[in-house]
Formats: structure tokens, C-alpha cells, sequence
């Protein structure tokens, strides 16, 4: 029933339900009332007619109880719905109350939970967007397109802070400090800086993006074909195979690089293929990673050149972004060699390690060659591209990264040509006499992975993490060897806190050092206070000695003297010379 019908109707016929139906029950009891009275001398009324009389013709008390009847009928199940309706409405009011108190509960502690760990971006209310003509003006008064509000951290601070305290806890708490101070405002009407992210693609498809990949393997495992299937175009031209021949033996690794201007859907993409022929192919393979290390140095060097000149409108990104190494199929271990040249290169560049012509091993060689690979990267301690996770990843994407980076070291197989499948559809694949491989199919092979984490999902991150850790690293250490050195405080806002707390740290260091100092010069002035009383101590036993064997001395003379006396002899008795006689 409608809310204005329960309030019109039903209230007043609650109200005039009584009255009737007392006047049916009045009628009814008129009619069984006159066979219950006991003295029959007492007639009943005239107006209590058992059927239709002279009196009254036109009333018939049985048509006049059924009326009443089904009328007292009616009355009761309109009260009983009337009732039931207000009895809902009173229990939708209730529930309707109960949900605001829970509303009112969790926006108290949502208020609570912000104000402890600086609040959510998310607990903000959006501004619904103004038209294009500017936002309303009630009451004939301007309202400002924005309004203060209390100052939490947003989410991007949070996601700072974190990623700063893993490594400086000083710093994050600094940070964190800096972000409070900053006065934070809610928009109330359409500004339009919503739409930089349109700007920003607008002025990125205009501009085209380029990207740098170098692949690193021996001859023969295919880096060329790899190449033309990762971006389904011909880059690289077949070759021709000619008979051998010692001129065409290199007779050191070179570096070819091919460029080429792709497009898809409207973008446009600068594409450099690095390639390094001639890698590994020599029986005396020392210093055979140096060319590469070489080349991606000279990449680095001459985009730092770029940034040291005065017009730096047009660098162009010449760093190498990727590299691809191959892995031989021997389903054994990496090669001293592998390991050499990834540990010479995981410093320089983002490595992809690749299991090629994987169609050569079963899927149980594969697995086990990958646990030996994955073995000897960690423990060399050799580092290769991982995607970065980020704390506002959904679980699809977190679940998509896990899943890619679970197949490093991808096994992977290349084709150019398409077959025909058991099915009767042509795919790229290869054809064997005992069925055909798919490259497209991640039963088969891992390429859909590789291609997936080095152009659809990650290409974006290899290049911000070549320019922010591997060019940085790279340039501060040029830097550094040029003499170049800047003292790190000169940007570096000062927090009271911070700088009481390390002046607390060197305070505790300085006196740790003083205790330690003057632990050693007590220990050096003990030390010779021993060995002077050492010496002094060997000294008195000398001397001691010396008297003992002078009073023996005597005591013997004395003793001599005393039996000469005692004997008659003289003191002074002169012994006799003995000689010769001439006789």
C-alpha cells in the first residue's frame, strides 16, 4: 500500500471499526437474546422481529444477521491487514534505523582508523564532475571548485614511505613527516587535471616509444628467428647458407644492431635488435663478454653526454633495455661460460635467460634442466628481471605476474613459417613426422609468456628499470671515478627529529670510540707497569744470587782459615816452589 493510502485510509477506518462492529454484534445478539430469557411473561420489543411483520415489513432479521455477519467478517480481516501492513512498515522502519546505526558505526571507526594510520584515500568522498560551463551557484553565490579538509597521508605517500623504509628508515620517517604537512583539499566541482592521463597518451602516441633489445647466444640457437616471431615481421632477412670456408669464420664477437619502425593499432614503435655474432663460437673463449660489456657502456656514456648538454630537448634512449641470452638445450647445467658472461652482464643490463630449441627435450628435461639453471643463478648470486610488484595490484595482476615469472628460464621454440595442425588449422609452428609444434600454444612451449613479459605487460617496467637502478648505478660510479662528488645534504630538507636523532647516533658513536681509546691506553699502561715490576723482580733475583755466592765465598774462606788454625799452620803459609835439582 502506498505510503499517503496507509496514512488516509487506514487510520480512520481503525477508528470508525468499532462503532460498527458493535452495531453488528448488537444485531446479532438481537436475534438469539429473546429464547434466553428466563421469565416468558416478558415479551420481547417489537423492534426484535423474528421475520417480516406488519410492523415491519421491510426487514428480515435473517438476511440482517448474514449481513452482519459477513460484514464483522470483513471488518476483522481489514484490521488484520491494516495491522499487518503497519506492523511491516514498522519493521522496515526498524531495520532501516538499525542500518544507519551500523552505517554511523563503521564511518566512526573508518574516522578512527584514519586518524591513527593517516586514512585512506578511498574513505574521501569523490566530487561528482560539474558541466563544462563551471560548477553550480546556489543562492545566487559562487562556491569555490574546492574546500579544506584535514591533511591524511594519501596512498601514494603510504606506498613511499614503505618503499623508502625498506631501505632508510630515517629517510621514511622524514618523509612520512613531509607528507602530514601537506595541506590535502577535496574538490567540490569539475577543476579537469583528471584528464592528464589522456594528455599523457595523447602526447606519447604522438611521440612513439622505442625499445632496445640485445640477444646474446651461441650461433646456431636461433636469435634471429626468435626475433621475427616475438614481433610477427621478417626484421631479420634469411640468410643464406653458403659451403665452409675459413673467410667466413669471424675471428672475434662483433655487435650488429637492426632498427625498425613498427606499428600497431596506431602506435608507433622504434624497435634495435642487438645481436652478437660470433659469441661462443671459438675454442679459446676468455674475455669473449668484453665486446658486449663494451657496447652497453658506450650506450650509457653517450646518453649521460646527452644529459650533460645544454639542449637535452631530443635525447634519444639508445640504452640497451633487455637482454635475451640463450641457453644451449643440453639439459645438463649452465656452462662456466654462461655463468661468467651473466655475471658480467646482470650488473648492466636486465637479463631474460631463454631455454632455446626446447622442441629437442622432453617436458621432464625441460623441468629438470630449469631446476639446475635456477640453481646455479642463485648461487653465483646472479641477478635477472623480475616484475616489480606494486601495493595497488590487484589479485589478477599479482596472480599474472607469479605465473610468468614461475616459467624463467622460458623454454622457448621459434618459427617463421606456418603448418598445418592435426586439426586441419594453420598455425606457426614446426612440423615433425611424429606432430607438430605450436608456438602459440603454451602446452608446447613457454614463447607466449616471453612475449608477454617483454612487450605486453613489462616493456614499460625493463625501461624505467634500466633508467632508475642499472643507468644509475652506472652513472654515479662514472661520476665518481671523474672526481665528480656532491654532498648529498645540500637538497636535503632538514627534520628536527631526524637530525636530533643522528646527532644522538654520532654522540653514542663518539663516546663508544672514546671508551674503546682509553680501554687500550689503560691496557698499554698496565701492560708496561707489568713489565717494568717483571724486570724489577728479575733484577732483586739477580742480586739476590749475586750476595748468596758471595757469602759463600766467604763462608769457605772462614772455614779454610778455622782448619789451618786448628792444624797449626799459619795463616800466611807460602807454598813451595817446586824446580829441578842439579843433583
Amino acid at each position: 500500500m502506498h505510503p499517503a493510502l496507509s496514512t488516509n485510509y487506514v487510520v480512520p477506518g481503525l477508528l470508525l471499526n468499532p462503532v460498527l462492529l458493535l452495531w453488528s454484534i448488537n444485531t446479532i445478539l438481537s436475534r438469539h437474546l429473546p429464547p434466553l430469557l428466563v421469565d416468558a411473561s416478558i415479551q420481547p420489543p417489537p423492534y426484535y422481529p423474528l421475520g417480516p411483520s406488519a410492523e415491519h415489513p421491510h426487514i428480515d432479521i435473517h438476511a440482517s444477521e448474514s449481513l452482519c455477519w459477513s460484514y464483522t467478517a470483513f471488518i476483522v480481516c481489514a484490521n488484520l491487514v491494516a495491522f499487518g501492513r503497519v506492523s511491516g512498515r514498522r519493521e522496515e522502519g526498524k531495520e532501516q534505523t538499525r542500518l544507519k546505526k551500523e552505517r554511523a558505526k563503521k564511518m566512526k571507526r573508518e574516522a578512527k582508523l584514519m586518524n591513527a594510520t593517516n586514512g585512506p584515500l578511498s574513505n574521501v568522498p569523490k566530487a561528482s564532475p560539474a558541466p563544462q560551463n563551471g560548477p553550480p551557484v546556489p543562492n545566487g553565490k559562487p562556491t569555490s571548485p574546492y574546500s579544506e579538509r584535514q591533511n591524511p597521508m594519501t596512498p601514494n605517500a603510504q606506498i613511499a614511505a614503505q618503499t623508502v623504509s625498506s631501505k632508510d628508515p630515517k629517510a621514511a620517517a622524514q618523509a612520512a613527516s613531509d607528507m602530514r604537512n601537506v595541506v590535502r583539499r577535496k574538490l567540490t566541482g569539475y577543476v579537469g587535471f583528471a584528464n592528464l592521463p589522456n594528455q599523457w597518451h595523447r602526447k606519447s602516441v604522438r611521440k612513439g616509444f622505442n625499445f632496445n633489445v640485445m640477444v646474446v647466444g651461441e650461433s646456431g640457437l636461433g636469435k634471429s628467428t626468435l626475433v621475427n616471431t616475438l614481433f610477427n615481421d621478417s626484421l631479420y632477412p634469411p640468410k643464406e647458407r653458403k659451403g665452409p670456408s675459413l673467410d667466413i669464420i669471424p675471428k672475434t664477437v662483433s655487435i650488429q644492431s637492426i632498427s625498425a619502425d613498427i606499428e600497431e593499432n596506431g602506435v608507433r614503435l622504434r624497435l634495435t635488435v642487438v645481436d652478437t655474432p660470433g659469441f661462443g663460437d671459438f675454442v679459446n673463449n676468455d674475455d669473449s663478454w668484453r665486446p658486449i660489456v663494451e657496447y652497453i657502456e658506450q650506450r650509457f656514456d653517450a646518453y649521460l653526454d646527452a644529459e650533460n648538454k645544454v639542449n637535452r630537448m631530443n635525447i634519444v634512449d639508445i640504452r640497451v633495455h633487455a637482454c635475451v641470452y640463450f641457453i644451449q638445450p643440453t639439459g645438463h647445467s649452465l656452462k662456466p661460460l654462461d655463468i661468467e658472461v651473466m655475471r658480467r652482464l646482470h650488473t648492466k643490463v636486465n637479463l631474460i635467460p631463454v631455454i632455446a630449441k626446447s622442441d629437442t627435450l622432453t617436458d621432464e628435461e625441460i623441468m629438470n634442466f630449469k631446476e639446475r639453471i635456477l640453481t646455479d643463478i642463485n648461487h653465483h648470486a646472479i641477478q635477472i628481471f623480475e616484475g616489480p610488484r606494486y601495493e595497488l595490484d590487484d589479485d589478477e595482476t599479482i596472480a599474472e605476474n607469479q605465473e610468468i615469472m614461475s616459467k624463467v628460464p622460458f623454454a622457448i621454440v621459434g618459427a617463421n613459417s606456418e603448418v598445418m595442425s592435426p586439426e586441419g588449422r594453420k598455425v606457426r609452428g614446426r612440423k615433425y613426422p611424429w606432430g607438430v609444434i605450436e608456438v602459440d600454444n603454451e602446452d608446447h612451449c613457454d614463447f607466449v609468456k616471453l612475449r608477454q613479459m617483454l612487450i605486453r605487460t613489462h616493456m614499460e617496467e625493463l625501461k624505467e628499470h634500466t633508467n632508475n637502478a642499472l643507468y644509475e648505478n652506472y652513472r654515479s660510479d662514472k661520476l665518481t671515478q671523474m672526481g665528480v662528488a656532491q654532498d648529498p645534504s645540500v637538497f636535503k630538507e632538514v627534520n628536527p627529529a631526524v637530525k636530533q636523532e643522528e646527532e644522538r647516533t654520532l654522540h653514542e658513536q663518539k663516546l663508544a670510540k672514546m671508551e674503546s681509546e682509553m680501554k687500550m691506553v689503560f691496557q698499554q699502561k698496565v701492560a708496561e707497569k707489568e713489565s717494568k715490576l717483571k724486570q724489577s723482580e728479575e733484577e732483586l733475583y739477580a742480586r739476590h744470587r749475586e750476595m748468596k755466592d758471595q757469602l759463600e765465598r766467604q763462608r769457605l774462606e772462614l772455614d779454610d782459615k778455622k782448619s789451618r788454625v786448628e792444624s797449626g799452620r799459619p795463616l800466611d803459609e807460602k807454598t813451595k816452589k817446586k824446580g829441578f835439582s842439579l843433583r
